[in-house]
């Protein structure tokens, strides 16, 4: 069952004028709401009797309670570029199984983000991105688009011009030849046989992340069987290609045309692969492809699916097809229902989400609501603390556990349930909400395995990465199959940021050491300009409000060099309406410099929260930040923002968490007002 328009956990305007569990409530200190588009919950008084804080924290702190699940848990839309809607049309013309009234729907909502470039971008208002766009002209054609439609004719004629179809990323190739659009030659030779490498090899699965893994299990079983598409309407994208697929001979260009010794390398092995394939034994071959289905079976994670993931929910459906599971089987039907839960359903239109982000919702609303203060605000973040509580990952088997085979469990994964893979960002955005709950030694007995589990997982140079540890065979990077740069999962500075902030909060002794080596870490990562890169989040100014948030808890002032440095750059960075913005372009120039983009609630929210932990709660930048996100809520409360918030992948894949317009500002508002009434600027 998709998720509608009329879903409880997408509630109407008119469900946040009742807030669950704040009827009654007496307003917070210096925080009553009042009548704002509907019957507030609390006493009314006339606006000019407000602060302007308090005005806007009351209704976006209602707006938000009035969003919260009934279970506790908070979960708002996760919306990717146009691949991820038509993928799922690819997938049911794979399978031949076309839910028509449905395809029409996602047709509408690809159509309705055609660029003007007449491509498709990655991300809201972006550039022409080939594989983006070569997926959605497949998918509007096998819709029954015509090619002589003016929408398609512009679309092909961008892709024409920038080299046509040959010139896709290698996932898009896999999913042209899986459709006999080009030759098997014109993909990375990866068969089934890897599953069978020993762990010293050079490649082996637990060399790579775990969205790798996931992914390419099934892949695995898909590009050694060749199956050929279902395509019972027979289309074909012929008119993509400047050379007949067949006869395209540079598949494997290197980006701007570089090829070092080491790609050379591995492009040798992959011609050598390919020719001595027809020897290796059958025996051999079924022996791995068992293997891998084992793998994939063990991880299918029920109605969740394989990863929690959509890329390795479609491979993991298509493989059992593959494999010859029935369509009636249950294994089949349940990894059919994971995607179909992803799905996004409108009247007019309709979208498929990568993944859910619940726990990730829920530890960032209640580390607002906490802020925010106040019974109705403090009750929510207690009710979603519970949920979270029950969510913990303690004894279940992990990946992770191939290179901390000794660790006891003690994580929460990003999405309902992912048992396998626990995410280190969310643990630690858990332990500090449970940290500073009303009542924390309630939550004691999970923030100390959490918090266990989280030091154990310090790579070696001191960072903390999002899955795994010391994820960081970067050589991998140069095989054909990696042209997307994100085979791995190294550490990062705002993950490591996170961990910092929570082994800074709580303070246990057997820490410090592992509390010093990743604030080391955290310093040589600081860029030139005094930034840091944002892996998980768009992207210097999310970086810089990590770093800067967990410089505040671990006590580095306000007067060190590194923070002085960073402060600086968030006000070069303020635009002139007081608010902050910043493109994903950043992450493709891999550089911080550039003119400023439009402002966002959500990057102003970072900002001014990342000046606020540095000390500046005073200055003038803060003030015109403040009184931004005042100018820019919406009647309902909240703010709203179609930009891009994240990456899934750094120039490949990215993402729009629409609850950061809905928390991240309401955090923002309440700290500065809480700073301003302690008369505090730090």
């Amino acid at each position: 069952m998709s998720r509608t328009s009329s879903d409880p956990l997408e509630p109407s305007a008119a469900d946040f004028s009742t807030p669950e569990g704040a009827a009654a409530e007496e307003s917070a200190p210096g925080a009553t709401a009042v009548a704002f588009s509907g019957a507030w919950s609390h006493k009314p008084r006339r606006i000019e009797e407000l602060d302007p804080a308090d005005y806007a924290i009351g209704a976006a702190r209602d707006a938000l309670i009035g969003r919260q699940s009934s279970q506790g848990y908070w979960l708002f839309e996760l919306e990717a570029d146009c691949t991820i809607p038509a993928e799922y049309i690819l997938m049911m013309h794979f399978l031949g199984e076309i839910d028509a009234p449905l395809e029409r729907k996602i047709a509408t909502y690809l159509r309705a983000r055609q660029g003007r470039h007449g491509g498709w971008p990655l991300y809201h208002g972006g550039d022409f991105d080939m594989s983006c766009s070569v997926k959605a002209y497949f998918a509007l054609k096998l819709a029954g688009d015509s090619p002589e439609a003016a929408h398609m004719e512009r679309a092909r004629a961008a892709i024409l011009e920038r080299g046509g179809a040959a010139r896709s990323n290698v996932f898009t190739r896999i999913t042209l030849a899986l459709f006999g659009e080009v030759p098997w030659r014109g993909v990375p030779y990866i068969p089934v046989e890897i599953m069978l490498l020993p762990r010293w090899f050079p490649f082996h699965l637990q060399k790579v992340s775990y969205w790798s893994r996931t992914v390419m299990v099934p892949l695995l079983i898909l590009c050694t069987r060749k199956p050929v598409a279902s395509n019972p309407r027979r289309v074909h994208i012929r008119e993509l290609f400047t050379t007949p697929p067949e006869r395209e001979r540079h598949y494997f260009r290197r980006p701007g045309g570089r090829a070092d010794l080491l790609a050379k390398t591995f492009l040798l092995l992959d011609r050598l692969g390919r020719l001595t394939d027809p020897l290796i034994p059958a025996a051999v071959r079924e022996r791995a492809t068992r293997r891998a289905e084992a793998w994939m079976l063990e991880r299918l994670n029920g109605e969740q699916g394989l990863g929690a993931i959509f890329p390795a929910m479609v491979n993991a459906l298509e493989a059992l097809a593959v494999l010859g599971y029935r369509s009636d089987d249950p294994r089949r039907v349940t990894a059919k229902r994971a995607l179909e839960k992803l799905l996004v359903v409108n009247a007019s239109s309709a979208y498929c989400q990568p993944c859910f982000s619940p726990v990730w919702d829920t530890a960032l609303a209640s580390l607002a609501l906490q802020e925010t203060g106040g019974p109705a605000a403090l009750a929510a973040s207690a009710k979603a603390l519970d949920w979270l509580r029950s969510q913990q990952l303690l004894e279940q088997p992990g990946d992770w556990q191939a290179r901390r085979p000794g660790l006891a469990g003690g994580g929460w994964p990003f999405q309902f349930a992912n048992p396998h893979y626990p995410d280190l960002d969310d643990t630690a955005a858990v332990v500090w909400s449970m940290d500073q709950a009303r009542d924390p030694g309630h939550y004691l007995p999970n923030v100390s395995r959490a918090l266990d589990w989280l030091v154990g997982m310090q790579s070696a140079d001191g960072g903390f990465a999002s899955f795994d540890a010391d994820n960081t065979c970067y050589y991998l990077n140069e095989i054909p199959f990696a042209d997307h740069g994100a085979l791995l999962d190294p550490p990062t500075a705002d993950v490591t940021a996170r961990v910092v902030t929570v082994l800074a909060r709580v303070g246990r002794p057997g820490d410090q050491a592992a509390l010093a080596r990743a604030i080391a870490y955290l310093r040589a990562e600081q860029e030139a300009d005094g930034s840091w890169f944002g892996r998980w989040g768009t992207n210097y100014i999310y970086g810089t409000w990590s770093v800067l948030t967990a410089f505040a808890h671990a006590g580095v002032g306000a007067d060190d060099p590194a923070v002085q440095r960073a402060v600086a750059w968030l006000k070069e960075r303020q635009n002139a309406d007081g608010g902050w913005g910043e493109s994903n372009d950043t992450y493709a120039q891999q550089s911080s410099v550039g003119g400023n983009s439009p402002s966002s609630p959500y990057q102003s929210a970072w900002a001014l929260l990342a000046l606020l932990a540095a000390g500046d709660g005073r200055s003038e930048a803060v003030r015109r930040g403040i009184e931004y996100l005042w100018r820019t809520q919406q009647a309902d409360g909240l703010w709203s923002d179609p930009s891009f918030t994240a990456p899934g992948f750094p120039r490949v894949f990215y993402l729009r968490y629409h609850g950061y317009s809905a928390y991240f500002p309401l955090w923002a508002l309440a700290a500065y007002r809480n700073l301003a009434r302690l008369g505090t600027n730090h």
